[in-house]
């Protein structure tokens, strides 16, 4: 294992020549991670292993999550506190910040790259903003709820054809939302797709759009290829079961691992991975882990699927074989291994230890530890190959 302690004049020389205060280099192998405690992020070289510049005064960062535009040079964050950021990673500045909700879990960038949507746990609803300076392009209230507040929105995705599709927490609805006249957006709303969905994802192809739930056992699919189906209930006993189990975390949904025909999805409140078909949706087999599951990620080639588990078994990450379904490393990472990253190709990566300071860098290939970069209380690692998958 080497250390990362460079200096930055030295990492900017071998990271690209500087013009100005910024950089000018490609940023196909940039990436930023998370400092959640402090309010920051660190961008990172993930070539040369190294952080390029350290970017504060972000807000509350607590399940922050962010999307890059489609020329990966900004990276927009979308903050616990309502915040929305606009960050140059070439320069290592904020370009624009706004503070859009009180309250925000998450959003999308669109297929053409030109608009960013948020969606809001307070006051509710969506607002979609221009990507290029932030302002204001559509304000979409949710469906009101008692007391003249409306229903929390979430598991927001980015979907083909210039869409987003959102589901509302309190009403039980998914909604897509057309955006090909940002003056005019044009919504399909599907109502009772079940109890309180609390998180979505969307397949890599942007076919199907799967919300989990967290008021009942079971998952919400809708086929955007064919939308006039309606929202369908698959994996009746996807849940919390008869017997409710305690949860220590409700499993993301955005963490699921598509491998071949084989999707891979964390069981809620079980020690297990799931193995679903994904022709059928129906199960095939559950794999006992060291845990509850959060996140259950596949290698970008989906030979190996990777999972990391929910507090107290948090320290301990299991790498499974994805033709054989069977377990073939468990690595003790540290305390607090909250979140993966695989690099384009997969050929490495990088999982953040909170209680260690740190993010740790393996080769999947050999399943050993490489490297190690010092971050303040990391959590979500995001490299710049996301600008061109579709949900990310």
């Amino acid at each position: 294992m080497k250390p990362l302690h460079a200096l930055l004049p030295l990492l900017l020389l071998f990271s690209g020549w500087v013009h100005g205060e910024c950089l000018t280099r490609g940023t196909g192998d940039m990436g930023i991670v998370i400092e959640r405690a402090a309010g920051s992020l660190k961008v990172v070289d993930t070539s040369a292993h190294t952080e390029l510049f350290q970017v504060p005064d972000l807000g509350d960062l607590s399940h922050a999550s962010a999307v890059y535009s489609r020329d990966a040079r900004y990276v927009y964050i979308f903050g616990r506190d309502g915040g929305l950021t606009k960050v140059d990673i070439l320069c290592g500045k904020i370009v624009n910040r706004i503070v859009q909700g009180g309250n925000s879990i998450g959003g999308a960038i669109s297929q053409d790259g030109s608009l960013i949507a948020v969606s809001n746990y307070e006051p509710g609803g969506v607002k979609i903003f221009s990507s290029d300076d932030l302002s204001l392009v559509a304000d979409i209230p949710a469906t009101p709820i008692a007391k003249g507040k409306q229903s929390k929105t979430v598991g927001l995705v980015d979907a083909p054809d210039q869409r987003f599709v959102v589901s509302l927490y309190d009403s039980g609805e998914s909604w897509i939302i057309d955006m090909k006249d940002p003056k005019a957006p044009a919504i399909e709303r599907f109502k009772n797709i079940g109890r309180l969905p609390y998180d979505a994802l969307i397949t890599p192809e942007g076919r199907y759009y799967i919300a989990g739930l967290f008021g009942q056992d079971g998952l919400s699919l809708i086929d955007l290829w064919h939308p006039e189906k309606g929202a369908q209930l698959i994996l009746a006993n996807y849940g919390r079961g008869e017997k409710k189990l305690p949860v220590y975390k409700m499993p993301h949904l955005e963490g699921w691992a598509m491998a071949g025909n084989l999707a891979f999805l964390p069981a809620v409140g079980q020690h297990s991975v799931l193995v679903v078909n994904s022709g059928s949706w129906q199960e095939i087999k559950q794999i006992p882990v060291h845990g509850q599951p959060v996140f259950v990620m596949a290698r970008p080639d989906g030979r190996q699927i990777w999972v990391n588990f929910a507090f107290p078994h948090n320290d301990t990450i299991q790498v499974i074989d994805s033709e054989s379904l069977e377990i073939v490393k468990t690595l003790k990472p540290g305390k607090g291994a909250l979140h993966m990253e695989f690099s384009p190709r997969g050929e490495e990566v990088w999982i953040s230890v909170r209680d260690k300071d740190e993010v740790q860098v393996y080769d999947t290939r050999t399943l050993t530890l490489t490297d190690h970069l010092a971050v303040d209380k990391p959590s979500g690692i995001f490299f710049t190959a996301r600008a061109h998958k579709t949900g990310l």
